[in-house]
């Protein structure tokens, strides 16, 4: 096990370590051009920030969900209590990408597309950290939460501020993201779940790769029937990629012999 989680910190090190000798790359200003450009009730860019409350939705039905288990005390979704944090990081920075996305393409530029991506970057942080707890521990998990915390806020804050300087560098975002969803996948192979539905990480992990599939496809998607673009279609599927999420929380329980093994340690 020890090995294994070495690995995955040494992928992050060779990951930061490219991003640093790597030529920066800027973010291209065709980045904010999107095909579908239609206003409607003095909304512009109308389906691009409606579709954000797919966000909205399931970030607010996930805080709820999560708040009924403290208050029923209910151990079948978490062993522990605190096995949430991960999960309220999650749904919380959800409902600040379904603000900062529509905030971000009301008007599309570098400024409002941090807005953008500064929540995106918590979520999959809190899904790494999440992961983590469900497959090596509980108290490692938590252990690193903020600190994958600070590396995702690091990478878009230094994209940010790089582009402020005028000499933008996308690097160590890019890195950072990448990393974080091949250490998701690499936990989810190399460690067992706790839980049953443990399966379901690799549905969300597709899902969320299509939606950036649809994101790269914005303008072909758009072309196919000009009634909805590629970057709408990546808003509903990322929004059903938290949903996905949801769900596994709500159906998952868990596995028998961990829960032995949890009384076991309360009864000692």
């Amino acid at each position: 096990m020890k090995t294994r989680f070495c690995i995955l910190i040494l992928l992050f090190i060779m990951g930061l370590l490219v991003a640093a000798i790597l030529q920066p790359i800027p973010q291209p200003l065709s980045y904010h051009e999107f095909i579908d450009r239609r206003s409607f009730l003095g909304i512009p860019n109308f389906l691009n920030v409606v579709s954000n409350l797919a966000f909205l939705f399931v970030g607010v039905a996930g805080l709820v969900f999560l708040r009924r288990m403290q208050v029923l005390l209910v151990q079948k979704t978490f062993s522990a209590f605190s096995e949430c944090w991960p999960y309220m990081t999650i749904f919380l920075s959800i409902i600040l990408v379904s603000m900062g996305s529509a905030y971000y393409h009301w008007q599309p530029d570098n400024h409002t597309l941090f807005w953008d991506r500064f929540p995106i970057t918590i979520a999959i942080m809190g899904l790494l950290a999440a992961t983590m707890t469900e497959r090596i521990g509980v108290k490692q998990g938590l252990r690193w939460l903020p600190v994958l915390l600070i590396m995702g806020v690091a990478s878009v804050t230094y994209w940010y501020w790089s582009e402020l300087q005028g000499d933008g560098n996308l690097n160590f975002y890019i890195v950072v993201q990448i990393c974080s969803i091949l250490s998701i996948i690499l936990l989810a192979i190399w460690f067992p779940s706790r839980y049953t539905r443990g399966r379901d990480i690799y549905v969300i992990i597709f899902l969320y790769g299509l939606a950036k599939l649809a994101e790269i496809l914005d303008e072909e998607i758009y072309h196919f029937g000009q009634m909805i673009s590629g970057h709408t279609l990546k808003h509903l599927l990322a929004g059903f990629a938290a949903y996905w999420m949801l769900r596994m929380l709500k159906k998952r329980r868990l596995l028998e012999r961990f829960n032995q093994t949890d009384q076991i340690r309360k009864y000692n």
